[in-house]
């Protein structure tokens, strides 16, 4: 589809479906530009790997001490007030509308951070669960962002061999990690010797996307970096 088809449909549904405000209700947008300066960025000092929040803006001291399959992590909001709401609208509440929105900010973040990828690659559903839901919000948020950095999705790369527990149905770190344990796997041959930025919606833990670099750095691949939209900064462990 050609960029003024891409925008008139966008007008069109705009028009026949108005957004609303997630922050003040406003009609026309779902971040309208007075709640978007009020977005809880995630701003630095964080740690060089997982992204979390970190005054010496170097290592965290659980990075220090642990050898990840992540080379780094970014995400662009803290996840809480709007952003949570917004994360919770696409992701239970299929409002998938959003993630054009979403994945703008995130596209931004990329872009003034200087930030690369040969390939974006989205955090897979199982199959059960994409049948059950429809969608899968983390591509939805690479689509937007690929459309706009022009860094190309590839679809697919990792899949999701095992229909493990939510992460949000565990507790500990360690308990996070042993849920994603040998649940991904990549058997693409495009991603070798590439960089690999990894997509998806909130980073808690850090788990999910260091399971997913893991397989990916099996199948061959130089680097894989992680961004999400938003960071749970409660959680001071990767």
């Amino acid at each position: 589809m050609t960029g003024w088809l891409k925008q008139l449909q966008s007008e069109v549904i705009k028009f026949i479906f108005p957004g609303v405000c997630i922050g003040c209700g406003k009609f026309g947008e779902f971040i309208c530009a007075d709640c978007e300066k009020k977005l809880p960025r995630l701003l630095p000092p964080v740690c060089q790997r997982c992204g979390k929040p970190e005054p010496s803006a170097l290592y965290c001291s659980e990075c220090w001490k642990k050898q990840n399959g992540i080379d780094s992590i970014r995400s662009v909001f803290i996840f809480e007030g709007m952003i949570r709401a917004a994360v919770h609208e696409l992701k239970y509440y299929n409002l998938r509308a959003i993630s054009g929105l979403l994945g703008k900010y995130m596209a931004a973040y990329y872009s003034e951070n200087n930030l690369s990828g040969d390939y974006l690659v989205p955090v897979p559903l199982h199959p059960k669960r994409f049948r059950q839901r429809g969608y899968n919000q983390s591509e939805l948020l690479a689509m937007s962002m690929s459309e706009i950095t022009g860094v190309p999705m590839l679809k697919g790369a990792i899949e999701r061999v095992i229909d493990n527990e939510p992460q949000t149905r565990t507790v500990s770190v360690d308990e996070r990690r042993h849920n994603v344990e040998d649940v991904f796997f990549c058997g693409s041959s495009l991603v070798r010797g590439k960089d690999i930025m990894i997509v998806d919606d909130v980073c808690t833990s850090g788990a999910t996307l260091d399971a997913c670099a893991r397989s990916l750095k099996k199948a061959g691949v130089k680097r894989a970096f992680g961004i999400t939209l938003a960071r749970e900064v409660l959680n001071r462990s990767l």
